[in-house]
Parts: C-alpha cells; sequence; structure tokens
C-alpha cells in the first residue's frame, strides 16, 4: 500500500466536495480529531464513520462554498502514520472573499484505512475570515 497515495487521492475527493469517496478510505473505528477552537471543534473527537459523516462531511457541505487542501509537504512515518503540512483554500457560505488558512494533518492508516485523523489550523484565521472574529 501506498498511503502518500491513497492521501493524495483522498485530498482531491475532498477538494471535488466527494465526500463518500473520502470516506471509502476511513476504517469503520475513525477517530477524528478536529483542532482545537475550530468550527467544527465542539463535538470533537468524533467517532465511527456516521459520527464523522454528520459531524463533519455534513457540516461541511452546510458551511462551506468550497474547501481544498493544498499540500505542500507529504511523509510517511512509522507507525502507519503520514504528515500532511499546507493550507486550506475556502469560501465560507455567505462570504464573499476566499481564505487561505495554514494546516497540518497526521492521518494513521491501519490495513489501508485511516483509523485516525489529528487536524493542527490556524485557527484565528478562521475565525477572522468566517466573520466571527475581527
Amino acid at each position: 500500500m501506498n498511503t502518500i497515495s491513497e492521501i493524495k487521492r483522498l485530498y482531491a475527493s475532498l477538494g471535488e466536495r466527494d465526500y463518500e469517496a473520502v470516506m471509502s478510505h476511513l476504517g469503520n473505528d475513525i477517530v477524528w480529531i478536529v483542532a482545537d477552537n475550530s468550527p467544527l471543534a465542539d463535538r470533537s473527537p468524533y467517532h465511527g464513520l456516521a459520527d464523522v459523516r454528520s459531524g463533519i462531511f455534513e457540516r461541511l457541505t452546510a458551511g462551506f462554498d468550497k474547501l481544498v487542501v493544498a499540500a505542500d509537504e507529504i511523509f510517511e512515518c512509522e507507525g502507519g502514520r503520514v504528515v500532511v503540512l499546507g493550507y486550506y483554500h475556502g469560501k465560507f457560505r455567505g462570504r464573499t472573499e476566499e481564505f487561505r488558512a495554514q494546516v497540518a494533518h497526521i492521518w494513521t492508516f491501519r490495513e489501508g484505512r485511516a483509523v485516525k485523523f489529528q487536524q493542527y489550523l490556524d485557527t484565528l484565521q478562521i475565525a477572522r475570515d468566517s466573520g466571527a472574529y475581527q
């Protein structure tokens, strides 16, 4: 299994808003941890596919007109981990301006599926661009 290729496909699906394709890369027992103070952190960590679908992907659909991850660097690490460094490019629903925010993701894979996701995010930038903080 080439986890870097898998990650690239996952992010391509995310950018196309094909969340079912994204979920096809996730294990049934996925633990999805959102960055503290981000808009979706209120119910983090999310456990299992149903929780990720309703807590993450349905809310992304409702809250964003666009959300793309531009990965600058991808590192395959020990223990089935992959680290992705880059930026979110997106547009909040109802806003005219697009945003760009620095992000780091740590994925853990087991038997070809992601079983853990940890997000680190420039939450101040997201708060400013969403209009939640001036």
